[in-house]
């Protein structure tokens, strides 16, 4: 293991190489003293390139671009400030750990946080997701020591000889509490709740509409929780009698995710209850273990769905905001299970109300799920089931369930058109 050295004695022009990427792990996992550092002495680097996902801090600004490349796996949260600077990388997060090590997507120095293990481990306490191949293929792995982290084990942990630079110490943690949803949001959430039955396991993201959903859930019993990232709100499932997790296929009795996506409330519960299970996105994606998960219910959102069905997660006015991400993986793991649905769902208008959703055509926007790919749709006004029909009568059940203000001039597009978007 490293001698640790301070945070001040930190050069990372000592590490970084002319045309590097330096990557650091998504949401609560970025060790903001190291990315701050990376800011702070910008000047003394050759423009380097950054790879990140999903960012809630705000290290990430336009005027950086005069001494950082970006590259973007995501769109949303504060990465949206400068995905128009970035170029974008659109891949299935389950993918990311093998592109990585094959060297499609390159990663030359890493900046991880790690909390110190009695076993001689550190763990990531708060990311699994595909950080360990992000560890496991920098040339240059630097860890800030930061005991605020849960000790959490899986694969969320990394060995000491793993780690190049150890560097002490912060104790901040990235809080994300969960949004409080609207009215309409908690609308589509009731509809989406009553598709999902009894004893389920279900898949929910971080974001107004996956907390809507959840309290929704607050009636059922015996659900199991199979997903990418969970947030505060599981603690309140757990507690309600809601999860248990006892009829999930396999994992029986555990929660499992990449990723806690929450505030201290999450982090704490995680160690106190030994409930959940940090798992890399090649198990938590893999469509081989969530295909035997007992009715996988998954539970996504889209920017806009055409009449035929296919969705754009990505780009909205013009700007990236979204991803590819997880969601394929997931529409595929609902389609698969036994009992199991994928459901896309989110508000029939933009906040405004002056655009639909359900829009004729996506034109040149791009389609995250493909039509043959997607299940149910739902919005506030109901849900549309697709799978296996026909593109006419997809597009009327798409019409039925837009906002009403939108329905004639969706009818209209779908008669002059004469058919769905093909």
């Amino acid at each position: 293991m490293p001698t640790p050295i301070p945070l001040s004695r930190l050069r990372l022009a000592e590490f970084v190489r002319p045309g590097d990427v330096v990557a650091w792990p998504q949401g609560p996992g970025e060790p903001l003293a190291l990315t701050e550092a990376l800011v702070a002495q910008r000047a003394e680097l050759d423009s380097p390139c950054l790879l990140f996902g999903l960012t809630q801090s705000d290290t990430l600004r336009p005027e950086l671009a005069e001494h950082f490349r970006f590259r973007a796996l995501n769109g949303a949260g504060t990465s949206r400030r400068v995905t128009a600077l970035a170029d974008i990388v659109p891949c299935h997060v389950s993918t990311i750990p093998a592109l990585l090590r094959g060297g499609q997507l390159r990663v030359d120095v890493a900046l991880i946080q790690v909390k110190p293990l009695a076993d001689g481990r550190f763990t990531l306490g708060v990311i699994a997701d595909f950080t360990q191949a992000l560890v496991q293929q920098a040339r240059v792995v630097i860890a800030l020591v930061n005991p605020a982290l849960p000790a959490m084990a899986g694969d969320a942990c990394v060995q000491a000889a793993d780690i190049d630079v150890l560097v002490e110490s912060d104790e901040r943690v990235i809080d994300m509490p969960d949004p409080e949803p609207s009215v309409v949001e908690r609308e589509v959430a009731r509809q989406v709740a009553e598709l999902i039955p009894d004893r389920a396991t279900v898949q929910l993201g971080v974001g107004t509409l996956p907390v809507a959903v959840a309290q929704a859930l607050s009636g059922h019993r015996e659900l199991g929780v199979h997903s990418g990232v969970i947030s505060d709100v599981f603690v309140d499932l757990v507690e309600g009698g809601v999860v248990t997790n006892a009829h999930k296929g396999r994992d029986a009795g555990r929660a499992v995710t990449g990723g806690l996506f929450g505030t201290r409330r999450l982090r704490d519960f995680a160690v106190s209850s030994g409930l959940v299970d940090m798992r890399s996105v090649e198990y938590t994606h893999n469509l081989a273990v969530t295909a035997r998960l007992s009715q996988f219910h998954t539970i996504n959102s889209a920017i806009e769905i055409d009449l035929s069905g296919q969705a754009n997660a990505e780009v909205a006015g013009g700007r990236y905001l979204g991803a590819v991400g997880g969601q394929v993986d997931f529409v595929r793991a609902g389609v698969a299970s036994s009992g199991g649905r994928s459901i896309i769902a989110f508000p029939s208008t933009t906040p405004d109300g002056r655009h639909s959703r359900i829009v004729a055509s996506l034109g040149m926007r791009p389609v995250t799920t493909a039509r043959s790919e997607v299940d149910v749709i739902v919005t506030e006004y109901g849900a549309a089931h697709l799978r296996a029909c026909p593109l006419q009568e997809r597009a009327r059940r798409l019409i039925a369930i837009a906002h009403p203000s939108h329905r004639e001039a969706l009818s209209r597009a779908l008669h002059e058109c004469g058919h769905a978007a093909s």
